[in-house]
């Protein structure tokens, strides 16, 4: 087991600080790792409803102030924005940089790839390229590198559960594509200048506050309007939700151990370099998922009592880019950090609802 790192006192530099898992992450290690100092950065954009993220920076502000030894830097720009990054790498010296900075999502890298290439691919090599230069004339510069990969880069893999040992050379999106290259980047990086990196696969993430574009979401907005759902592959889909505190539990196990540094029998550094699935190890099938979004939705009153689930389903064929099973093998991440997701679908899916009805005032 690689050595564990002590996050208290350490400056943590998050991309992506708004964002979804970005938030509760900050949100954790301001909880729980205080005194610790937090540079986020973020770049708001419109790829969903911006108040989500101003509620989510607004309940990191509230948190702050539990924790006077702690600190919070929020700085609005993209990590596309070379410049910018090596300005707060200079400023603020991150120890561990965790990279949650992405255009996200499978079906708008078809109609908007430039995204894509922009925040994942350009954004990520500037990050890459700040670690490296972090340890310029002997200093002691990033301990760990942490990065979001994705399930989408498993493809159509027909091999169930997804294991990291398997090929993932054939991506079907460009989303997946970018995020294999984030993997690839960071081993060549890993290898050139012994940068420890972890990369992790997360697998579908839902909880309060969620991405809108994300399935439950949509699916809660339209029910409240009347509208009818779609449920593709008619409802023969299998996806591992994953609840967002045990994305963000799992994160912060693996920052605390970075892969150990060594050289192999030729002398050389044996790259620092890991790569794990972080999912639930059950996939859910999604009309089970739908039924308990609808009771849950009820049971906080976002829907009426006698509302008629029936006439507002469409089971409907695959959409393009799209797979029919996602399932982790988590069975490292297990053996590595002792972790295993612990949130039942029904609780997580509760609390989104509990939030749903608070945030829209329903």
């Amino acid at each position: 087991m690689e050595e564990r790192i002590k996050l208290q006192n350490k400056t943590i530099f998050v991309t992506g600080a708004v964002g979804f898992i970005g938030s509760n992450l900050v949100l954790e290690l301001l909880r729980t790792q205080s005194p610790v100092l937090v540079v986020g950065i973020d770049n708001m954009n419109d790829y969903y409803d911006v108040s989500i993220k101003e509620w989510r920076l607004a309940e990191i502000e509230k948190e702050l102030a539990n924790h006077p030894d702690s600190s919070w830097t929020f700085v609005k720009g993209s990590i596309a924005d070379k410049g910018l990054i090596n300005k707060i790498f200079e400023e603020y010296k991150p120890d561990i940089v965790v990279n949650l900075a992405a255009q996200a999502g499978v079906r708008y890298s078809i109609t908007n790839p430039d995204a894509y290439i922009e925040a994942n691919l350009v954004g990520f090599y500037n990050i890459l390229e700040a670690c490296r230069h972090s340890n310029d004339n002997d200093v002691k510069g990033v301990e760990h590198l942490v990065y979001a990969s994705s399930s989408s880069v498993y493809g159509s893999n027909k091999k169930v559960p997804y294991s990291t040992d398997d090929k993932v050379d054939n991506p079907v999106s460009l989303y997946a594509a970018t995020k294999k290259s984030n993997e690839l980047m960071a081993h060549a990086y890993s290898k050139l200048y012994n940068i420890p990196s972890t990369g992790l696969r997360f697998f579908t993430v839902y909880g309060p506050a969620g991405r809108p574009d994300m399935a439950y979401f949509g699916f809660t907005n339209k029910l409240l309007k009347g509208e009818t759902i779609q449920i593709f592959n008619y409802g023969n889909c299998k996806r591992d939700f994953t609840y967002v505190y045990d994305i963000v539990e799992g994160v912060k196990c693996v920052m605390q151990a970075p892969p150990e540094k060594k050289n192999g029998e030729d002398g050389l550094p044996i790259p620092p370099y890991k790569v794990y699935n972080i999912g639930n190890n059950q996939p859910e099938n999604l009309l089970d998922f739908v039924t308990i979004l609808q009771e849950e939705l009820i049971r906080a009153k976002v829907l009426p009592e006698d509302y008629d689930f029936e006439s507002h389903k469409e089971l409907v064929p695959m959409q393009p880019g799209d797979v029919p099973v996602t399932y982790a093998d988590t069975t490292p991440l297990e053996r590595d950090f002792g972790f295993k997701p612990s949130t039942s679908l029904r609780d997580g899916l509760r609390r989104f609802a509990e939030w749903y009805k608070e945030f829209y005032q329903v």
